[in-house]
């Protein structure tokens, strides 16, 4: 599954980075590569509970991320 990670930058000067495909799974981060980073690190996370609380993830066998 491709993640698609929405970036935009903020009037403050922080980037912000929306994953499309998880609603409500955003971060902040001070550069546009910070703020990618902890999005994949953030869906990393969110998919690894659902392993553990053994609901099916959103991913088959592979991960990707795109910027959008």
């Amino acid at each position: 599954m491709d993640y698609i990670i929405e970036l935009e930058q903020e009037t403050d000067g922080r980037w912000i980075a929306e994953v499309i495909n998880l609603p409500g799974v955003l971060v902040y981060g001070t550069t546009q590569d910070e703020a990618m980073a902890k999005a994949q690190a953030l869906v990393l996370r969110v998919e690894a509970e659902k392993l553990e609380n053994g609901e099916r993830p959103y991913f088959n066998n592979t991960l990707s991320f795109k910027a959008a």
